[in-house]
């Protein structure tokens, strides 16, 4: 019970240090800057569109498109990097483009391999009326029928590798002889089929969840080619190459430990008993480990091969997605493979045991398996902490009002739920240490006595029909109670079943947090309602946002005060006035208004603002959607000292 406290004090600590400390977390790709810029209006039709990322982002043939006010695509098509740079996209123009207002629909993917996208406007001569709604050309949704399936095989996917992974673990540390078993086998198979079929699945599934097309595009073999191309594409291929070598390795570990001897319970073979005869002793223990080297040797060779392959395996998910971009990529690659890998020996490990308890396994299998699940949870909290920090960062609200954050919570809970459960399987594998060999079986020859002294009436059908259904009955009985074994076992497993439907719960949340982008907006995002972003007057808003830029002299500490009116679908005119400590106006050499609305991952959406006085600026802003939307204001007091403040106004 004190060790049980002390492990549960020290996750408690942990837990309280990932509270404590978390933090805003990096995004996908957002849009920086656009040339024309957003909202501006520009003398002349400009030879090409050129929008900056906050990271490297692939490109399509139709990634960047622009279309006149009556919704015509004017564009050269084919976009394609700025100077070589990849976190750029830059499309051309076709000659002759009339005055009015143009829409540019973007969509890309981000170096994570998350799809992101957006629509802005910019004008030429003057500002006009245009038939495009943004929200219909941005395609910034995928199909809600390619999105469920793509999500549905990322799933499938973590958990059929979970599967292999951990029941292969339990067999090579465990289990042994459970190589032989069929249950085991097929838990094997299973797994291995179901990682082919879901890796094949999204394979086929992301060149129309990248672009936002329908089902049908899934077996247009050029987009496959496309996919083949991107680093996911290419991390999907790789994890084919490596389900063929696992296929081998499965064969071999079936063939190589299916007949290991060992008892009922999988304990390896008794010692033999003493003769009297030290010499005898002696040669009697040399002759069985040299009888047992070759199954010692298969098994470390299995097990380092094994090993090899699961963290190869965990290096195509690690490799195209969070850990593979931001800081500290050396780092984050390693420990979210081990990270992985560690996952899977405890939740795949726990359907093992599971399986097992009902065929054979018994307390030295899981006593065995509960010191790997030991070091499993270990490595999962050590690489799990460094992950939650990379992801969120030093700010509390990114952890509690972000959906990332958000789903990290209900992930650690869940993990947390987890231990507690492991706790009791623990108590149940010390219990069923204690029970004799034999014991599950104990109560069998009694029934099958019972059965034996009914008399059989020789002329009486009805009574011998009667007397066959009884036992029939004893039969069912017996097998059922030799099946399930002792009360002890039974208890085990109940407790065992619980972790792993839990376990699957995990895989889900883990998914959902692998879709979802981490912090995507700021750190400083609102969660409160629209009240408490700003005082509504009227149909104008306005929006109080103290900043500090950190910097010394006039407008180095004040208060951004931002209004829109009418705080609408489409145009808003914005103010934004800059006043001091002290409530007076005052001139900063810079500052920079821009929206997003997170729920459709649109924007940021810069506002094109000209001084209208002391510390005042106007502007107007094309806000397309209704919803609730994050202003960002960045205020420059010198040529370093800088701070963006951010808060929540809902729009329509």
């Amino acid at each position: 019970m004190r060790r049980v406290l002390a492990w549960l004090t020290t996750l408690g600590s942990l837990l309280v240090l990932l509270l404590a400390t978390a933090a805003p977390a990096q995004a996908h790709a957002a849009l920086l800057r656009t040339d024309p810029a957003q909202n501006s209006v520009v003398a002349a039709a400009p030879s090409s569109v050129t929008l900056t990322f906050s990271e490297g982002v692939t490109l399509s043939g139709d990634s960047v498109r622009v279309l006149d006010p009556a919704g015509k695509q004017v564009d050269t098509g084919n976009p394609g990097h700025a100077d070589g740079r990849d976190d750029t996209a830059r499309v051309g123009l076709r000659g002759g483009l009339a005055g009015g207002t143009y829409t540019v629909a973007w969509r890309a993917v981000s170096e994570d391999t998350h799809p992101v996208g957006g629509a802005f406007t910019f004008s030429i001569g003057a500002p006009s009326d245009t038939s495009v709604n943004p929200a219909t050309v941005q395609g910034e949704q995928a199909d809600p029928v390619v999105a469920a399936l793509y999500g549905t095989g990322r799933a499938v996917a973590y958990g059929a590798f979970a599967l292999l992974v951990g029941v292969a673990a339990f067999v090579l540390l465990c289990w042994p002889r459970g190589a032989g078993t069929r249950a085991v086998q097929r838990l094997l198979m299973g797994g291995w089929v179901a990682l082919l079929a879901a890796t094949v699945a999204v394979l086929l599934l992301r060149g129309p969840y990248e672009k936002g097309t329908g089902l049908g595009q899934a077996l247009d073999l050029l987009q496959v080619r496309t996919t083949l191309d991107e680093r996911l594409g290419t991390a999907l291929a790789a994890r084919l190459l490596l389900l063929a070598a696992s296929g081998v390795f499965l064969s071999l570990l079936v063939g190589q430990l299916g007949q290991e001897p060992a008892d009922r319970d999988g304990a390896a073979p008794a010692e033999p008993e003493p003769t009297g005869d030290a010499e005898e002793d002696e040669l009697r223990r040399l002759e069985r480990r040299a009888a047992e080297r070759p199954q010692r040797e298969a098994r470390l060779a299995l097990g380092v091969g094994g090993l090899l392959l699961a963290l190869a395996l965990a290096a195509t998910w690690a490799g195209a997605d969070h850990a593979a971009v931001g800081t500290q990529v050396w780092l984050a690659l390693p420990l979210d493979m081990l990270h992985l890998v560690a996952m899977a020996c405890w939740l795949g490990g726990l359907v093992a045991l599971l399986v097992g308890l009902r065929h054979g396994a018994g307390a030295a299998a899981a006593d065995r398996f509960s010191g790997v699940a030991l070091v499993s949870v270990s490595v999962l909290v050590a690489t799990g902490l460094y992950q939650a920090w990379r992801g969120i960062g030093w700010s509390w609200s990114a952890l509690v009002d972000t959906r990332y954050g958000q789903l990290l919570l209900v992930k650690v809970a869940l993990v947390l739920t987890m231990v507690a459960v492991a706790w009791f399987s623990r108590r149940w594998t010390a219990r069923l240490r204690q029970v004799p060999d034999g014991a599950s079986d104990g109560a069998a020859p009694a029934v099958e006595s019972a059965g034996a002294t009914v008399p059989e009436p020789d002329e009486d059908p009805v009574r011998a029909a009667q007397l066959a259904r009884q036992r029939a009955a004893l039969t069912q009985a017996k097998v059922r109670r030799a099946r399930d074994g002792s009360p002890v076992r039974a208890g085990l497993r109940r407790s065992v079943l619980v972790e792993a439907g839990i376990a699957c719960a995990v895989l889900v949340v883990t998914t959902m947090l692998t879709n979802s982008p981490p912090g995507r907006v700021a750190a400083q995002v609102a969660a409160a309602a629209p009240a408490a972003g700003g005082a509504a007057t009227g149909r104008t808003v306005e929006l109080k946002l103290p900043y500090d830029t950190k910097g010394k002299g006039a407008g180095a500490r004040g208060t951004a005060v931002l209004t829109l009116d009418p705080a609408a679908t489409g145009g808003n005119q914005v103010t934004l006035t800059v006043v001091d400590a002290a409530g007076q106006p005052v001139d900063v050499p810079e500052v920079q208004v821009s929206f997003t609305l997170p729920d459709r991952d649109l924007g940021p959406l810069p506002v094109a603002l000209a001084r209208a006085g002391t510390g005042r600026w106007t502007g107007t802003a094309q806000l397309p959607l209704a919803g609730d939307w994050v202003a960002a204001v960045a205020v420059r007091s010198s040529d370093i000292d800088q701070d963006t403040e951010t808060k929540q106004v809902t729009i329509g």
